[in-house]
């Protein structure tokens, strides 16, 4: 049976790069019409991944494919895939418009859509301008455009946030997801977690360039993360020692009286309270980050830690 357009396939995808292992039979796929996040530490094989599915790359062994072909063997890849992997890569002394043109030109794709994506990032008042003189920022939106060119259905973005304000990145999260709610399949790497938790419908997540989780996102952070309670109390440390006591954990949180608890839920903690006659002011449960997930669950494929993580390098 013939593969539904715009899904995205990786199977036993590995590549090697002399000795160190990239990506290691790397396995998992991309559906059409949600925003699927790719994430992973540093070093975890991300940005590989995407320049092996747009043949930038070629796999040692496994396959990647997009509607059941390679990228390849699209005759017009333009019209099918875009993609932003590397927003610099522009020739600086080119105008936006003209690099676009350039673009244009190698897929027959009519001049008046130059226009059209020129719009639809907010860069027709500099699309005279030389690209070198473009803010990070700027060449961002110029790579999300060269990305639209050809209106494709499959969109494959490497950190297309980076380098934006506040008003950019929320422009690009409208973006993406109207695009998959076009029925469009979206792909995107990002290390804004905060982003990534309002944005991503379904993600995927690589460590050492093995696949950590394939899952929902709401499925992803509720299995990785604990749960915990906000707690505010004019009775701290009574409330604090019969926490303990009953098993569970508690975190001093800024002054007033407050603790965060895990290991024990919220009406068993008001239930303690009551029965010692505690005064509560708050009793908070709260929902786990997708940071906090993500650090959880990928914390044994970190590749280059912080200065303060034994032996790492920043």
């Amino acid at each position: 049976m013939a593969a539904p357009p715009g899904l995205i396939e990786a199977r036993e995808l590995t590549k090697r790069f002399g000795d160190k292992v990239a990506v290691d039979h790397l396995s998992f796929s991309v559906e059409p019409g949600r925003v699927t996040g790719f994430l992973g530490p540093n070093g975890a094989g991300k940005s590989t991944t995407m320049r092996l599915i747009c043949g930038l790359d070629r796999p040692d062994s496994g396959m990647a494919t997009i509607g059941g072909v390679r990228y390849a063997e699209i005759r017009r890849p333009l019209l099918t895939v875009g993609a932003l992997l590397e927003a610099r890569s522009v020739h600086p002394g080119r105008s936006a418009r003209n690099h676009l043109l350039f673009l244009a030109q190698t897929q027959n794709i009519p001049k008046k859509r130059v226009g059209e994506v020129l719009d639809l990032v907010g860069l027709r008042d500099v699309a005279g301008k030389r690209v070198g003189g473009f803010s990070l920022g700027m060449t961002q939106r110029l790579g999300i455009a060269a990305a639209m060119l050809g209106d494709p259905r499959v969109l494959l973005l490497d950190e297309p946030g980076n380098g934006l304000d506040p008003e950019g990145i929320r422009w690009v999260r409208n973006f993406m997801r109207s695009l998959a709610s076009e029925g469009r399949t979206v792909f995107v790497s990002s290390h804004l977690m905060s982003e990534m938790s309002v944005t991503a419908d379904h993600l995927v997540v690589i460590g050492r360039g093995r696949l950590i989780a394939d899952c929902s996102t709401e499925d992803f952070v509720q299995r990785s993360s604990e749960r915990s309670v906000l707690v505010r109390t004019p009775d701290y440390a009574r409330l604090r020692e019969l926490i303990i006591d009953e098993g569970g954990r508690v975190e001093p949180e800024g002054a007033n009286g407050a603790m965060v608890v895990t290991g024990l839920a919220a009406p068993r903690i008001g239930e303690l309270a009551a029965a010692a006659s505690l005064v509560l002011h708050e009793l908070t449960p709260r929902l786990p980050s997708l940071e906090e997930a993500f650090m959880t669950l990928t914390a044994g494929s970190v590749e280059y830690g912080g200065p303060a993580d034994e032996g790492g390098a920043s």
